[in-house]
Formats: C-alpha cells, structure tokens, sequence
C-alpha cells in the first residue's frame, strides 16, 4: 500500500470510527455501568465480527477485481457516491441517537458482554458500508490483499483503542 494512500487513509479511518454508532453507544454503555477493562474485554465480541466482516469483504471484492478491474472500479465509485450521499443526508438530518429501549435482558458474564457485541458488530450497516464502499477507495488492484488486510488491521486497531470510544 502506498505512503501516500496510507496518509489519507489513517485519518479518515480515524474519523470512521470516531462516528458515533450502536458499537459505540454499546460500548461507552458498558464501560459507565461495568468499567473499562470489562468494555474493553467485550469489545473483544465486536472485533471478532469486524475481522470476519472485513475477510468476507475482501473475498468479495477480490472476486470482482479478478473479474474485472473495470467493474471494480464501478463499484469504487458508486460505493464513494453512496457515502458522499450518507454524509449529506446525515448533515441534513436533525435526529438525534437514543439508547434502544427494548435491548432485553441484560448480559451478566464477561461471555455475555463479549456477544452482546458481536451481535451488536454483526448487524451494524454502519460496518458493512465501511467494509464494502470505504475501504475498496484506498486498495492498491496490484496488492490487493496487502492493502485490504493493512486496511482491516488499522480499523481494528482503532476500534480496540479506548481513545475512540
């Protein structure tokens, strides 16, 4: 992966994970109810569906970059349309987050926590768009698997660090 992709990617990255969402309401949750190191313990539930996210992804775009590189990069651009027009709509929107009132019973273990976040990481579209329409931006079609993987381990990085919660 280039420096100079890498330059533009880190920040933004940084950005992605700073906006606020279910894994980071869930999390912040956690840590004010049960303490950091019980969150950051969980959050271990939500890396393990982020990981198993982003390899589905990278599979499924190494597929189409096999396929076609000109595909590919349709795909690239629709995947930027769609979260310029994301980040329009959520400029323009005026609503507010608010916690879930029906979460359910609430997880007693350190295992429950754990899958109360893969449950919450795996259903977040928050975390698919990323996957599929952010990170297909910054990959290298030459190294492709290099850059995925280098992408998906500073996403995780920065989702594990507690200075983005």
């Amino acid at each position: 992966m280039p420096y100079h992709t890498l330059l533009l990617f880190v920040p933004a990255c940084f950005a992605i994970n700073m906006a606020f969402g279910p894994n980071n309401l869930l999390a912040l949750t956690n840590g004010a109810r049960h303490g950091v190191g019980l969150a950051l313990v969980a959050s271990m539930g939500r890396i393990v569906a982020f990981a198993a996210m982003i390899a589905i992804a990278a599979l499924g775009m190494g597929a189409l970059l096999a396929t076609s590189e000109l595909v590919f990069t349709v795909v690239k651009v629709a995947g930027a349309a769609y979260l310029a027009y994301l980040g329009l709509k959520l400029i323009r929107s005026r609503e507010t987050l608010a916690a879930d009132a029906a979460e359910g019973p609430k997880p007693r273990t350190t295992w429950g926590f754990a899958r109360q976040e893969f449950l919450v990481a795996a259903g977040n579209p928050k975390a698919i768009l990323v996957f599929t329409a952010f990170f297909p931006q910054f990959v290298t079609p030459g190294a492709y698997w290099q850059s995925f993987a280098i992408e998906g381990a500073i996403f995780l990085a920065f989702e594990v660090s507690p200075s983005t919660r």
